[in-house]
This record gives C-alpha cells, sequence and structure tokens, in this order.
C-alpha cells in the first residue's frame, strides 16, 4: 500500500489513526511538498512491485492510499501510468486509489474513467452522521466535496465504492447509513469500525503495539456492542432484499470463511504479513495500521520488496497473529472466522488477564446472528444454487 503524499490529507478527521504519522519524520514539518513521494522512490517500487508477482499471475493491481493521495496532483498520477507501461512486462496492471473525493474535478474523473481506477470513496453516511467527524484543515464540512466527487463519477462513468468509518456517531443510525450508500449508487461497501487507543498518562509517544502503558478508548471509537448492532441490523435488511445486488465485505468473507475458505481480509486470515505499507520515504512497514519505527522493515531504493516482505521479521510478525491468540479465541466457536481479529486492536483483556480484541464481543454477536443464514447460503451453494435464493426462502417461511 503506498502512500504518495505519506501521511498528509487536507482533511482532519478526529478519529484518523493515521495523520499522526508525520512525526516518524519530524524534519518535515508536515509540509505537502517534502512528503511527496519522490520519483525515484516512485520508480523503484513500480518497478519492483511488479517484478515481485508470481509469473503465472497475469494480473498486477496497485492500491494508492494516505493521507490524501490526490494531493499529489493529476500530473503525478500520469507518471504512475507512464512507469506502469514501462515496467508492465506485458502484465495487465489494475489501479485502486481511496479518497475523500474533495479534489476530484472533471479532469481527475475523465482520468479515473480511461484508465479504469477503481474508486474507494471515503463517506461515513448522511451529512449529520458524515460531518462532524471529517471537518476539512479549516472546519468546514466535508460531505459536500464528497458528493461532489459522487456526482463526477457518475458522469463520467467511474466504478466506486464506499468506505464507511463506523464510529459512535454513526453506529447508532446502521439503518440510515445504509439506505444512505445504497442511495448514492455503492453496490460495494466496507464498513471499518473505530477502535483507536490514548494513553491514560499522558505521553509525547506514538502508541504503538508495544506501548506499555495503561490506555482507554478514544471517544470516537465504537463500542463492541454497538458495532454488533450496526452489522446485524443493516444484515438483516440485506439478507432479505440485497443478496446478489448490493456487496457488503464483512457478509462476503462471512461467508467465505463459513464455508471454509481463507479470509480474503487480513485481520480475519489466521496469519498476516503479506500487505506491508510503504511511506513517502520508501520506507516499508510491516503494515498500514503498524506504521512504527519498530515495524520498518526497510526501504525500497535500499532493499528488495519481495525479501522485505519474505524476511524472517516479517515472517514472524504474520505467524504471531495466530500464536498470540489468547485460550478464549482458541476455544471459540467462531475462531475460523475471525482468528482474533487485528492484533493492533488486541487492548481488552480477557477474564484471565490476556489480550483480546476490543470488539470481540460485537463480533460475537454478529457471527452468532448470522450463522443459521449462513449455514442457508451454503446449502444452495452446495446444490449450484446462488446465494440470492435464500431471500424466497426467508419470505416463505414468513408466510407459513
Amino acid at each position: 500500500m503506498p502512500k504518495p503524499v505519506g501521511p498528509v490529507c487536507n482533511l482532519d478527521c478526529s478519529y484518523c489513526y493515521y495523520l499522526e504519522k508525520d512525526r516518524i519524520y519530524p524534519e518535515k514539518e508536515g509540509k505537502l511538498k517534502s512528503f511527496t513521494m519522490s520519483d525515484e522512490v516512485l520508480e523503484h517500487f513500480i518497478q519492483q512491485y511488479i517484478a515481485a508477482q508470481p509469473d503465472q499471475i497475469p494480473e498486477v493491481t496497485f492500491t494508492w492510499h494516505g493521507g490524501e493521495p490526490t494531493l499529489a496532483g493529476l500530473p503525478y498520477f500520469e507518471k504512475i501510468i507512464a512507469l506502469q507501461k514501462k515496467y508492465a512486462k506485458g502484465k495487465n496492471i489494475k489501479n485502486n486509489i481511496q479518497t475523500n473525493g474533495m479534489f476530484i474535478d472533471d479532469d481527475w474523473a475523465k482520468f479515473l474513467h480511461q484508465h479504469d481506477w477503481l474508486v474507494g470513496l471515503s463517506i461515513d453516511g448522511p451529512q449529520d452522521l458524515h460531518d462532524p467527524l471529517r471537518p476539512t484543515k479549516g472546519g468546514k464540512g466535508s460531505f459536500e466535496g464528497a458528493m461532489n466527487a459522487v456526482r463526477l463519477f457518475k458522469k463520467h462513468q467511474v466504478e466506486f465504492n464506499t468506505l464507511t468509518v463506523v464510529n459512535q456517531l454513526n453506529a447508532q443510525h446502521p439503518k440510515r447509513v445504509y439506505q444512505f450508500l445504497k442511495g448514492i449508487g455503492s453496490r460495494f461497501m466496507q464498513f471499518i469500525p473505530i477502535q483507536e487507543v490514548e494513553a491514560l498518562t499522558t505521553t509525547e509517544d506514538l502508541i504503538s503495539p508495544q506501548f506499555q502503558g495503561e490506555v482507554k478508548p478514544t471517544k470516537e471509537s465504537v463500542k463492541p456492542e454497538d458495532f454488533g448492532n450496526f452489522l446485524i441490523t443493516i444484515f438483516d435488511q440485506w439478507v432479505r432484499q440485497d443478496v446478489g445486488r448490493y456487496f457488503v465485505q464483512h457478509f462476503d468473507i462471512a461467508l467465505s470463511t463459513y464455508m471454509g475458505y481463507p479470509a480474503s481480509l487480513c485481520i480475519f486470515s489466521k496469519y498476516c504479513g503479506q500487505a506491508g505499507a510503504m511511506e513517502h520515504s520508501g520506507d516499508v512497514f510491516a503494515c498500514d495500521h503498524y506504521v512504527y519505527p519498530e515495524y520498518k522493515i526497510g526501504n525500497i531504493t535500499k532493499d528488495d520488496l519481495q525479501k522485505m516482505i519474505q524476511s524472517p521479521q516479517q515472517r514472524a510478525f504474520g505467524v504471531d497473529k495466530f500464536q498470540s491468540l489468547s485460550e478464549d479465541c482458541l476455544n471459540c466457536q467462531y475462531l475460523k472466522m475471525c482468528f482474533g481479529e487485528c492484533p493492533k486492536n488486541r487492548f481488552a483483556k480477557t477474564d484471565q488477564g490476556e489480550k483480546i480484541a476490543y470488539l470481540c464481543e460485537g463480533y460475537f454477536m454478529f457471527f452468532e446472528h448470522i450463522s443459521p443464514y449462513l449455514k442457508q447460503m451454503k446449502e444452495l451453494l452446495d446444490q449450484q444454487r446462488p446465494p440470492a435464493e435464500i431471500m424466497n426462502l426467508i419470505k416463505k417461511k414468513r408466510k407459513k
């Protein structure tokens, strides 16, 4: 996950876990120009990333993230296209970009359509649920800017999905959030729960997973029960009306893991460590959620990308996800659907004092509620029938 402008962003979201990363590079003082990835770093990355893909895989996908990556400017991304063509070696190159949409104009939208980029738009629901926690640096709301991006995506036929941060505000309104996302034309939805911490004692250090002090959830972090209810409420509407028409990442992965397949999302995988993050400087870190000095595994201008990801340090990081599970997790009936979630979020404790995922209770509620429906959908798939048929089965059951 390359970050063309590092942690620099035009928004000042109160829940953002990444804005603080500029403290890793104090000499840059938050200036956009100094945080923009150099041509040298960019070319090293594109060349190595394509070369690192297995020969038998014909397609290579880049995911551009931030901060706000569009701050680098459209000419910068035209440069990306030129470099990808230079090093493609016959492979089909695909690109994804995650954006708040504030800088999208007709030129940007034309570029995204022309080169078939998939856009992830960050939007947290209707304006009264979006603006309070997603202000601009000047304190204004960002909702209108995001909605303008939606209009331009539709005008220029740009494929987009939505990423919604579930926080303590919008978690209280799952139906409104879901209906809103459907209403703006999002057919693929990601719900990312905020679960950040702050130190109980004053500290100037970044609170990495190795932080030894006492912590508590931030006020924006969604409570476990509220997150469970959020997912359940949306699932109940989806499973009755929208299967096969709208796609929710949590639901797709839950069905896949219920059927015995590996999770396609790292937080629910048994092991992790295959999804590194690269800062503007070329520094490569173990994961997007582990961009801390102690988790740096190399630099793209000095080290080989494939060797960094396959290094003993990174392999140990990935394996530790499972090996550090609590006894409660290992004995949980939903272990294979969750695997203890992301290790960074294990800041709650069991009765025995072992670390456990902060949202464990919410995920358990969710898995328990949806399991009967997943069982039916699995049976449909085993019979080579579409899982969307579950909607008719539910209707028939209601009529009896």
